[in-house]
């Protein structure tokens, strides 16, 4: 057997044959004296094997060599069999010369493709004796046997139908009618999960002679695509979009199952951009959980007692509460309920550093890939500076970026006790090595379940009308420059087992805007249950 590139050929069992007596002079004994006979070089198998040969590595100038008289487009007859056809690899096996006159023979060989069809085929070379050597007197049935007179071969293709995606309840959600924001996470489910959805198409290897089909030579059936269903929670969603009627600024809702990581909904006001998985905010005081949850688990209890003063100067820079209010002395709980910035940007300060925040960050994901089916942006804690930027930091300014998505996995981080990755399929569909669940501290579960009722309760958020069993924290993250630069409106909680984060840009304080639409969600799915 010869292997050559992709291609190979064999040899079937060999028989020699008689050598026709023309071409080059040989010396033959004959008794005492020497006579000359002419011999031809080769033999019409070993020419059928060369040029299979030189066919396998597609090296067609040795081909045409072996050729006699070759055509013009000879080189291009070969180089469209396989671009059309699409062959990506193929075997040769040549047979028994069989005597066709006194100066030609015809080698069978059988050929064997893969690619876009397997299949195989017997076909015939033509081989006579022209000046001394083997050549083949070629045709295009040397490339196949249905080949000339009118006949082609020709690849056809039929697409199968796209699989459903579905929501949760097995809903389809994969067509116009969908709401929106729906849609536009079936759009990325389709893109990364093509290839599960699509199947493959069935393909024929069809001959037609005078335009018509004549048969199927080889057919490679098609595999049917996969259904995909989804996590999404239809009522979830109706309640979300519902909470954001009214709003005249661009707004997010993501909502999620902290037992699971589940995402029920992820709702965009207006469309176009997926500001719920690719936004980038400053998180504001959102991110007081992760610094309570740091310092709570380096000994800060809830009834601590701490001062929260209207302004205080950190590293240089002034740091005030919102309205420059004068907590004065409080515990530790009221003043996360009241959201103190000047409690928080001094005890990150003394009581922290900027790997331990960092340490803590991690925990709750930042800095971890997102990888929930579709495109989602990781949450970002830049290592701080100086002190300045640890306070900034600490109350979610500075450099800390994050989106809706990932403070609603922080919510659902305390919640449920684990930080989880969240994810739109099933966990055996999403890439390997993604990030791993990771298990809070207990006393830092305990502790800021206390804290996150109390801005309900009394807190920054006690005028909204939550429902009971209510949890969270509001945000007011300034953005831009200025003496009074503009903020995003945040808030971020829990009930049971659901998990939300709400972001309306440029609105202004958490509690008067991003809360009330929080309160709308949960009050919305209470009264459709």
């Amino acid at each position: 057997m010869h292997e050559l590139g992709n291609l190979r050929v064999e040899r079937r069992r060999r028989k020699k044959w008689p050598l026709v007596t023309a071409g080059i002079l040989a010396p033959l004994l004959v008794g005492g004296g020497v006579i000359w006979v002419t011999r031809t070089t080769s033999s019409p198998e070993e020419t059928a094997e060369a040029f299979l040969s030189a066919w396998s590595r597609r090296d067609y100038p040795a081909m045409r060599a072996l050729v006699h008289e070759p055509p013009p487009d000879f080189t291009g007859a070969y180089q469209r069999f396989f671009k059309d056809l699409k062959i990506a690899s193929a075997a040769f096996e040549v047979g028994e010369p069989a005597r066709e006159s006194e100066e030609g023979r015809v080698v069978p060989f059988t050929a064997t493709l893969k690619g876009a069809v397997d299949w195989t085929y017997e076909g015939k070379l033509h081989v006579g004796e022209w000046d001394g050597a083997w050549k083949l007197d070629w045709s295009t049935t040397a490339i196949h046997p249905s080949l000339g007179h009118q006949a082609v071969l020709k690849l056809v293709t039929d697409k199968p139908e796209t699989a459903a995606v579905s929501a949760a309840d097995g809903t389809r959600i994969d067509g116009t009618d969908a709401p929106g924001s729906v849609q536009q996470l079936v759009d990325g489910l389709k893109e990364t999960y093509k290839d599960r959805l699509a199947g493959s198409a069935s393909t024929k290897l069809n001959l037609y002679r005078d335009g018509k089909l004549v048969e199927t030579v080889a057919e490679k059936g098609a595999t049917e695509g996969k259904p995909l269903k989804t996590t999404i929670d239809l009522r979830v969603h109706r309640a979300g979009a519902d909470a954001l009627e009214g709003v005249t600024k661009p707004a997010s809702l993501v909502a999620l199952r902290p037992s699971t990581g589940e995402i029920l909904a992820a709702v965009n006001q207006p469309g176009g951009f997926n500001r719920a998985l690719l936004g980038k905010y400053p998180p504001g005081s959102t991110f007081k959980v992760v610094t309570a949850s740091a310092l709570v688990a380096d000994g800060v209890a809830p009834d601590k007692t701490v001062t929260c003063p209207p302004e205080q100067n950190i590293g240089g820079f002034p740091f005030h509460n919102a309205g420059f209010h004068d907590y004065g002395t409080l515990s530790f709980r009221d003043a996360f309920a009241h959201s103190c910035n000047t409690t928080f940007g001094a005890m990150a300060v003394s009581s922290l550093n900027g790997g331990r925040l960092g340490e803590v960050a991690a925990s709750f994901g930042f800095g971890a890939p997102i990888t929930p089916g579709v495109p989602a942006v990781r949450a970002e804690f830049p290592d701080p500076k100086d002190d300045t930027d640890l306070a900034s930091a600490s109350i979610g300014q500075g450099r800390v970026l994050a989106s809706p998505l990932n403070m609603a996995t922080v919510a659902a981080a305390i919640a449920n006790g684990t930080w989880r990755p969240p994810r739109l399929v099933p966990a055996d569909l999403l890439p390997a090595g993604g990030s791993a669940p990771r298990k809070l501290e207990p006393k830092v579960v305990s502790a800021l379940r206390d804290l996150m009722p109390a801005v309900i309760s009394e807190g920054t958020a006690h005028a909204v009308r939550f429902p009971p069993g209510s949890a969270g924290k509001t945000g007011t993250a300034e953005y831009g420059s200025g003496k009074e630069p503009p903020s995003h409106s945040w808030f971020v909680g829990y009930q049971e087992d659901l998990a939300f984060a709400v972001i309306v840009e440029g609105a202004g304080a958490g509690a008067a805007v991003a809360a009330p639409v929080a309160a709308r969600f949960l009050n919305n799915l209470d009264t459709s249950s």
